[in-house]
Formats: structure tokens, C-alpha cells, sequence
């Protein structure tokens, strides 16, 4: 099955690389107030690629950012389990699944679920 994953991105990337190939004649590119940019197609078509890419990474970052404030909330109104002296044993475990006493009252929801997304206005 790796190989085929191997397989599939070298086809690919030839693909690419042929189209670029094709595609390295000289064009202008016309922008405002009569400013031209001369270059090849392979170099627009990939600026162009380069800074979608940059405006969906920063069109991410406050939804990123909020998930992290999230999440580290959540982390620190978990207990510390760390602190316990014994070994679980199999019982142990079985009896700990069993109880959903283990969270603090502070907790809307258990730390494993998503937080509820604020209603849209």
C-alpha cells in the first residue's frame, strides 16, 4: 500500500512538473495604476498558488487560536491524575470507566467532547 502512496505522488509531481514545462513562455502580468510584471507562467501560476495558501493560513489562525485557549481551559479544569500513588490494575480501570464521578463540578461537558460553538447571530 506504500508503494501505490509512492507511487501516486511521483505520477503527480511529473504531471506538475509537465505542466510547468509547458507553461514557461514569458507573460505580463497587468496590475494597477500601469504596473506590469514580466515572467514566466510557471512563476505566476505558482505565486499565485503560494499566496492562496498564506490567506487560508491566516484566514485560520483565530479559529486556530481559539480552539488552543479552548483546549488548554479544558486542560487546566481536569484533575490531575498523575498524582496517584498505585498502579491501575484491570479492576481498577473497570470500576474508574465505570464511575463519571471523576469530574469536577466546574465542567459543562466531559474534556473528550468538543465545547459547544457559540449560536450564530
Amino acid at each position: 500500500m506504500r508503494a501505490l502512496i509512492w507511487l501516486w505522488r511521483v505520477l503527480v509531481f511529473f504531471v506538475l512538473f509537465a505542466f510547468a514545462l509547458n507553461n514557461k513562455h514569458s507573460v505580463d502580468l497587468n496590475w494597477f495604476l500601469g504596473y506590469q510584471w514580466h515572467a514566466p507562467m510557471m512563476f505566476i501560476v505558482l505565486a499565485a498558488f503560494a499566496v492562496g495558501c498564506v490567506t487560508g493560513v491566516l484566514a485560520m489562525m483565530p479559529s486556530w487560536w481559539r480552539h488552543r485557549r479552548s483546549a488548554r481551559h479544558r486542560q487546566l479544569l481536569m484533575p490531575d491524575t498523575s498524582a496517584s500513588k498505585h498502579t491501575l490494575t484491570s479492576l481498577d480501570v473497570a470500576s474508574s470507566a465505570a464511575e463519571s464521578s471523576d469530574l469536577p463540578a466546574e465542567l459543562p461537558f466531559p474534556p473528550d467532547m468538543p465545547a459547544p460553538r457559540k449560536p450564530s447571530k
